[in-house]
């Protein structure tokens, strides 16, 4: 018996030995166990990610890692879901000869990792080998890979997914092999992990997964360079651990450069009035922007989009006769480009008048001599190596010339929002654009809205362009609540109101003013409740103690939504001294149901496809 319980003590001492040689975040939840080529990554002494490779070329000696310090993250946003980022790693190294090396860090909330090389001589760049190894039956809502990373995160237990045949689809016909970042995973269930990339800079490609059943390789984009001297890949990025740890993270952000603008006291987030969703058409009308124009003023929105065509416009008007019109009422202009890398022949324009520097240069000035705040670039053609350096180049050439930027038909955020903040939103996402152009969204729309605040709006800002009460080319079925809940839902630094001006100047005053009021920027984001597909329930927090709290059903069936306010309520019984709430009520003129109340509700009944939002007031 002795001997027996002699042997259970070493044991047990041997695996504590063994765990703490691992490499393991600050705060302990993570840890890692190097295979031969990979790691396995460790959620709470819970297996939850497998990476069988990890190399840049052909894989070479056994990964062993050493420990090389400690990194720290605190800095400041214009936007985003928190303004003040804080978090810490352990950083590891593992030499994988040839001049080369992988970089690994473990932060609180996940693992990033990247490899640098040295030593190059106009080399071409050799192949990343990393591998995420998903075994068949793992929960994951991933996404079918298009250029312009407009698609459905489904959910799924098998890489086996049929492609749909539609016009941008990569794999039309057969099975899905290419995917887009992000992608959500399941391992266990309530871990879970996101895999992105973050801090793509001059000279990279970004990347995409292409898998050969359970094994899906992270697969840069076309990058032709010839490099000398030294060079890095993008970080790999892993967000682990419970819902609200993958919603609420910065990670991305995190291991991005710091921002490289002196002056940014121009930069300022905003409402938006947008005039494409509901006719479908461009701006070549000045009065029809005019009318979006005295939108932004009675709803007290501080930006009007004059979108494609302005180059056409109409009845001997010009794109300096609607700035100066917008100006004169106070709200300011964003103006609309074509890349013209993508989408080139048959699209609208303007074209070709930023691709070359001294064209891009001439422009911005131009754009800025007349007042306009703003550039909305559209069109862009994946994640070439290409691209993401034009894309800086248009940011750089924005700022200098303090124009905010939008990106539109272009890839995913992957960080540059804190080392250029005049990048204020991107779309890459299946918004509410999609009524204009297919039947599908209608039916499709609530489940997808409330999965997105789990996968593609984790990594960034999200032009989806929320909002909508009246119907545009094709039906929508979500309420009016679940709409509204949308614009504190989705963060974006310019937010899109898409409808008409006379559907919101329809809703009934609380309505306008909520949004004559809203916050697109936050000091906190808290996630409540939800799970992807099903429903999400958002915080924000802006100043010191208003919170905007919105929340979704995904669902086609009534659902009873539980809802815990206890970090809000902890912090101080004075923080509010009552909440309004907006939410459905099919019984009642107009469809709204607002009220004040002295303190959060502990539960909302939530409409199919409903919605609900609270606001303290002080």
């Amino acid at each position: 018996m002795n001997r027996f319980c002699l042997s259970l003590l070493l044991l047990s001492f041997m695996a504590l030995t063994l765990q703490a040689k691992r490499p393991v975040s600050p705060n302990g939840k993570l840890s890692i166990e190097t295979t031969r080529q990979g790691m396995v990554v460790f959620h709470r002494q819970q297996k939850v990610l497998d990476i069988p490779v990890m190399a840049m070329g052909t894989p070479g000696k056994p990964l062993k890692l050493k420990k090389s310090g400690k990194v720290k993250a605190d800095y400041k946003m214009l936007a985003g879901k928190r303004l003040h980022c804080t978090n810490q790693a352990n950083e590891y190294v593992a030499r994988l000869g040839n001049g080369r090396q992988l970089v690994v860090r473990l932060y609180d909330d996940g693992l990033a990792f990247r490899y640098e090389l040295s030593g190059l001589n106009n080399d071409s760049l050799p192949k990343e080998q990393t591998v995420y190894h998903i075994p068949e039956g793992t929960k994951r809502w991933m996404m079918e890979w298009s250029d312009a990373y407009e698609g459905f995160f489904p959910l799924s237990t098998t890489a086996k997914v049929k492609a749909p045949r539609r016009p941008f689809s990569a794999n039309a016909g057969g099975y899905v092999t290419k995917w887009g970042f992000p992608a959500l995973l399941e391992p266990s269930d309530g871990v879970f992990v996101l895999l992105s990339e973050a801090n793509i800079e001059r000279r990279q490609s970004a990347a995409f997964l292409c898998n050969d059943g359970e094994d899906f390789h992270v697969t840069p984009d076309e990058n032709k360079l010839l490099v000398s001297g030294e060079w890095h890949s993008p970080w790999r990025v892993a967000i682990i651990g419970q819902l609200a740890d993958v919603v609420e993270s910065t990670l991305v952000t995190d291991v991005c450069e710091d921002c490289k603008l002196e002056d940014v006291a121009w930069i300022k987030p905003g409402v938006v009035s947008w005039i494409y969703w509901a006719y479908n058409h461009g701006s070549n009308d000045y009065n029809i922007i005019k009318k979006y124009v005295d939108m932004a003023v009675v709803l007290k929105l501080p930006y009007v989009l004059i979108d494609a065509e302005w180059d056409e416009m109409k009845d001997g008007k010009t794109i300096e006769d609607a700035v100066a019109y917008a100006k004169a009422q106070g709200v300011k202009p964003l103006i609309w480009y074509n890349s013209s890398v993508g989408w080139v022949n048959g699209a609208p324009g303007p074209k070709y008048r930023l691709n070359k520097p001294e064209d891009r240069e001439r422009e911005f000035a131009w754009c800025e001599r007349i007042g306009v705040a703003g550039v909305k670039i559209d069109f862009f053609s994946g994640d070439n190596q290409m691209n993401m350096d034009y894309c800086l180049d248009l940011i750089e050439a924005a700022a200098k010339h303090h124009l905010l930027v939008n990106f539109h038909g272009a890839p995913i955020p992957r960080g540059w929002q804190r080392t250029y903040p005049n990048l204020l939103t991107t779309e890459a996402v299946y918004g509410a654009e999609w009524y204009n152009n297919v039947p599908t969204f209608t039916d499709k729309a609530a489940c997808h809205n409330a999965t997105l605040p789990f996968t593609r709006n984790v990594i960034g800002p999200m032009d989806y362009t929320p909002c909508t009460f009246s119907d545009s080319q094709h039906p929508h079925i979500t309420s009016k609540g679940h709409e509204l809940a949308l614009t504190v839902l989705y963060e974006s630094g310019l937010q899109h109101l898409a409808d008409k001006p006379e559907s919101y100047l329809a809703q009934p005053q609380e309505v306008q003013d909520f949004l004559s009021h809203l916050p697109v920027a936050w000091d906190e984001t808290r996630l409540v409740g939800g799970y992807p597909g099903k429903f999400a329930v958002m915080a924000r927090r802006t100043g010191t103690t208003t919170w905007y709290v919105a929340g979704i059903n995904g669902t086609d069936e009534e659902m009873t939504i539980p809802l815990d306010f206890s970090f809000i309520d902890a912090r101080s019984v004075t923080t509010y001294r009552s909440v309004t709430v907006f939410t459905d009520d099919s019984g009642r003129q107009g469809g709204w149901k607002i009220y004040s109340t002295d303190r959060f509700p502990d539960k909302m009944v939530c409409k199919p496809r409903g919605g609900f939002v609270f606001v303290t007031k002080q």
